[in-house]
């Protein structure tokens, strides 16, 4: 376990984040934490968490997220560490090792570094310390202000280090690391003087001069034009050392590297002069040296077009002393050409292992560009990755066919087997059959791996050849099989990424995808003919999409057609349309998509297999390590290290970071793999968005009951995804909503109706920001879900905000229809605040059908439930609402006196929504007593926090009735802006 306060205020644990909620809750657990083992008193905490006057039920909010706090922590398992959130009379403290707190490591860290003699040690204490920043300090939470103070002190900390990092450095010699530590600093703080000299002396000490003296004159403009003042004595004295040419400490250090003058720095290189340093020769000693077989006719090189290509460098008749390498300035005479010696096999001869081009190829354009880009270079490796049966060979071999004159020496083709049956060959084998082709005798052939290597790279070194290694599976594999010539191009094919590759050899990533739907259908009819394709196709177009875009998939479907000239390409669609059987149908003797993902699965490790297995069962189009590691009940961690072995495999793609997506055709094939684990991968992840979307509502809308009461079998998941504020709340709930819908669905499908209508229900924050958004339809699925368990409570919740949605569509009959029974299945299940909210949600039905009177009573008596059951959320929706009606019967004292007591319960500053309506109806009533300047106040401080939160609906509500009393045209802008992006966006 482990408290940061050194960036986003939160909990690390083991599975994961603690899910700590609102702002409110960080900002509690970060004035506790400033002061752990230490007790805060509920004022401090107060002072704290509101930067205004706080509610009257501050000290019910404060114990409110103290409660949850504590209960997070003990279902963190806190004791085992020593952590305890513990009442000490009117004050809390958080007891704990303070070795869990960042924010105390990062102290003895920087109490270590002063203490240490050499700088080379200061430095490595001191990254360790700033290592542990991960952002501004405290964020995430309400800066009341104690927290704007500490947050402060922490970053005058944190500056003050990376000033002693730099100084460290300078005292290394290392003027440039130093610079480079302090520029980012000194962007962000441009006006901190001691950043700008220490920045200044730094850059002048590496021999950057002129950066120094412009990063002085911009201070000193920044200071005169900002402030009216001059430079501090550290900028003078730094601008000073520089005009005075002084060195300085520590300048000489590194053997002059640094100098401003630059002294020293020529005796980094070789001696060139008089032509002895490199005579040419390839060992660097003047001599011929050992050199390769001597290369034919060839040897002048073609370029691409077939004519002469210039000599490479290093190769030509020049002395590499150059224009000053002689006497007088004349060019040294050239050096002798080296002397061939005989081959081991005689006059070399091109050779070409290439199968054959693929047939039917189509599309790949952009790809075969990035190859051709890839290839170009200094001895190039081009690496082909991509799923099973998405082409690499084909595209590979397309490619090595297109132009066989740019490879004169010859096309060299191994297949690695790395993902067959088979096994891979022994590498002396590859290396024993490239060999023979490039006319090594056989007896000359050596028995060991790296001496066969060496000899492939020295027979390479001279020539133009292109080598295709096909189905790599690992990096290792590929080395010893690379060519040695600087214009030799190795290809590269593999179902992994191979990045070992891409770090050892630079190799050059060309990532192949499926294909889309137009290049699909060409495909086909490149196999069964274009007439056939023509005279379907729409049904061509459909059998590319159900192949997934897979070559692989669909040339086994031309394959079956061809085979069947009486089958219609719109019957095998219909076929393939049923999931179940669609793998069978992609399989082809021993061809197939089946076979192919079973060879790849095959070299996995059982966690990924297992995770594929259960991913399989995901009712969702895509996921992240949470919803992953529910679905193979495992965490977080082991999730993640799962996937990105699966995505090294191209099992999953990572479309962004930290989301990934299967294909169809592998989602079909890993379901498969483990049906009996379906149900128990269904109740985990539909259990996952449960807490998910909890922990969403709960930051969003922070401080409300929750909207029901969890199932009795529920699997609480190993860890929960947290959210820092509202907006990363209801971005999440927007993101999933589709995959949210299909979860609801897949529930109701498998017979779990009490998970379904409660995902659901659990985007009311969602549906209220977003109402006109079509959510009807989903919230009937929740009711015939509730319904199936002949559950009353459930029933109850579920028309509640399935009536207030349709009365926001105007659809008020129906609305009365299913809120009239709303109150009564309240009641018979015992849930008074699900009464309440239902009263609320009946009324406003009422008040727009005429009733004011009875809407006004049952507004009344939701106001009391709530008070009996102390439910400040429920409340304070109550007297909202109590208040517009009031306000509607031409009572604006009463409104005034409603929104006053709900403001005075406190909303969170979360809470948005509320607080903009509840601005609105005040400023309204203000309006309606004939106080315009006040009234016109409200309403615009309504409108502007709308705007600025993106609550259009608030927004276009408050500027209505500002125009109802002035013609400003900037409130007409803004209200037709407000009204535009209500429309754009559903």
């Amino acid at each position: 376990m482990e408290f940061r306060l050194l960036g986003t205020v939160s909990v690390d644990t083991f599975t994961g984040p603690l899910p700590l909620g609102p702002a409110k809750r960080r900002s509690l657990l970060a004035a506790l934490l400033l002061s752990a083992n230490t007790p805060v008193s509920i004022a401090r905490l107060t002072d704290s968490l509101w930067d205004d006057t706080p509610p009257l039920h501050a000290r019910s909010v404060i114990q409110g997220h103290v409660s949850r706090l504590r209960a997070l922590l003990v279902g963190a398992d806190a004791e085992a560490y020593g952590v305890e959130l513990v009442t000490l009379g009117d004050a809390y403290v958080l007891r704990l090792p303070e070795t869990l707190l960042d924010s105390q490591r990062f102290e003895e860290l920087l109490t270590l570094a002063r203490g240490q003699r050499s700088p080379a040690d200061a430095v490595l204490m001191l990254k360790e310390a700033l290592s542990l920043w991960q952002g501004p300090a405290l964020s995430g939470a309400f800066a009341g202000r104690p927290l704007q103070a500490a947050a402060h002190s922490l970053e005058e900390s944190r500056l003050a280090t990376v000033e002693q990092l730099a100084r460290a450095y300078a005292a290394l010699g290392e003027h440039n690391r130093a610079a480079a530590v302090l520029r980012a600093e000194a962007v962000a703080h441009p006006m901190r003087e001691s950043l700008a000299a220490a920045l200044m002396t730094a850059l002048y000490r590496a021999g950057r001069q002129s950066e120094a003296l412009d990063w002085f004159h911009r201070t000193r403009r920044l200071l005169a034009d900002e402030l009216g003042i001059d430079p501090g004595h550290e900028l003078a004295d730094a601008y000073a050392l520089i005009l005075r040419g002084d060195p300085g400490p520590d300048a000489g250090r590194e053997g002059g590297r640094n100098a401003p003058d630059g002294r020293g720095a020529a005796a980094r290189g070789p001696v060139r002069a008089g032509g002895t340093g490199d005579s040419g020769g390839r060992d660097g000693s003047g001599g011929a040296g050992p050199v390769p077989a001597a290369r034919p006719a060839a040897d002048r090189r073609t370029g691409p077009d077939g004519g002469a290509a210039a000599e490479p460098a290093g190769r030509t008749d020049e002395s590499p002393g150059g224009a000053g390498g002689g006497t007088g300035g004349a060019p040294s005479p050239a050096p002798p050409r080296p002397i061939p010696v005989p081959s081991l096999a005689g006059e070399l001869h091109p050779t070409d292992l290439l199968p054959r081009a693929p047939r039917g190829f189509q599309g790949r354009t952009a790809e075969l560009a990035a190859l051709t880009r890839a290839a170009a270079g200094e001895a190039p490796v081009c690496l082909v990755t991509g799923p099973a049966g998405v082409g690499k060979t084909a595209l590979a071999l397309q490619w090595a066919h297109r132009s066989p004159a740019a490879f004169p020496d010859g096309r060299l083709f191994a297949d690695l087997r790395g993902f067959s049956d088979t096994g891979e060959p022994a590498l002396i084998e590859v290396l024993r059959e490239f060999l023979l082709a490039l006319g090594v005798a056989p007896r000359r052939v050596p028995e060991s791996v790296a001496a066969a290597a060496a000899l492939f790279r020295s027979l390479t070194d001279r020539r133009r050849l292109l080598v295709i290694l096909d189905n790599a599976r690992h990096s290792a594999t590929v080395r010893p099989l690379l060519p040695g010539g600087t214009d030799c191009v190795t290809l590269v094919t593999s179902r992994h990424r191979l990045e070992g590759l891409i770090a050892s050899d630079a190799a050059r990533p060309v990532p192949l995808d499926v294909l889309e739907p137009p290049d699909g259908t060409a495909l086909l009819a490149g196999v069964l003919g274009e007439d056939r394709v023509l005279a379907e196709p729409v049904a061509a177009r459909r059998l590319a999409e159900l192949c997934g875009g897979l070559p692989l998939a669909l040339r086994v479907t031309a394959a079956r057609l061809a085979g069947r000239p009486s089958w219609t390409l719109a019957g095998l669609a219909d076929e393939l349309a049923d999931e179940r059987g669609r793998l069978a149908f992609l399989d082809v003797d021993d061809t197939g998509v089946s076979a192919a993902l079973r060879l790849t699965v095959q070299q996995l490790p059982q966690d990924a297999v297992h995770q594929l297995a259960r991913l399989g069962h995901h009712p969702g189009s895509h996921f992240d390590p949470y919803t992953a590691a529910a679905l193979a009940g495992t965490d977080p961690v082991v999730a993640t290290a799962a996937l990105e072995r699966l995505a090294a495999a191209h099992l999953v793609t990572e479309t962004v970071p930290g989301h990934w997506i299967l294909h169809d055709l592998v989602r079909l094939y890993a379901r498969g793999m483990d049906p009996e684990g379906g149900p128990e991968a269904l109740i985990g992840v539909l259990d996952h968005y449960i807490a998910t979307a909890l922990a969403a509502a709960d930051t969003a809308e922070p401080g409300g009951e929750p909207c029901f009461v969890l199932p009795e079998d529920y699997h609480r998941p190993a860890a929960v995804r947290d959210f820092v504020d509202r907006s990363a709340a209801m971005r999440w709930l927007a993101a999933e909503r589709d995959d949210l819908a299909l979860a609801a669905v897949a529930a109701r499908t498998a017979g779990f109706h009490d998970r379904a209508w409660r995902i659901i229900l659990l985007q009311w924050p969602q549906v209220v920001w977003r109402v006109r958004d079509s959510w009807s339809p989903l919230l009937e699925l929740a009711l015939d879900s509730a319904r199936a368990h002949d559950d009353a409570y459930a029933e109850s919740r579920v028309l509640n905000l399935l009536g207030w949605v349709l009365t926001e569509e105007g659809r008020t009959a129906e609305a009365v229809a299913l809120l009239e029974r709303s109150p009564v299945l309240a009641r018979q299940a015992g849930d008074l605040l699900g009464e309440a909210t239902a009263l609320i949600n009946l009324a406003v039905v009422q008040a727009e059908q005429g009733g004011l009177d009875t809407a006004l009573e049952g507004c009344g008596r939701a106001v009391e439930l709530a008070r009996e059951e102390q439910d400040a959320h429920t409340e304070t929706l109550a007297l909202q609402h109590l208040a517009r009606m009031q306000l509607t019967a031409n009572r604006p004292h009463e409104a005034l006196e409603s929104v006053r007591a709900a403001l005075d319960l406190g909303p969170e500053h979360e809470e948005v929504a509320r607080r903009v309506l509840l601005l609105t109806t005040s400023g309204e009533a203000r309006l309606a007593l004939g106080e315009e300047g006040e009234g016109i106040r409200l309403l615009d401080l309504a409108a502007g926090e709308a705007e600025h939160t993106g609550y259009d609906e608030g927004a276009v509500r408050a500027l209505q009735a500002l125009l109802r009393v002035t013609a400003e045209p900037e409130y007409r802008k803004r209200y037709e802006q407000a009204v535009r992006r209500l429309t754009d966006n559903g």
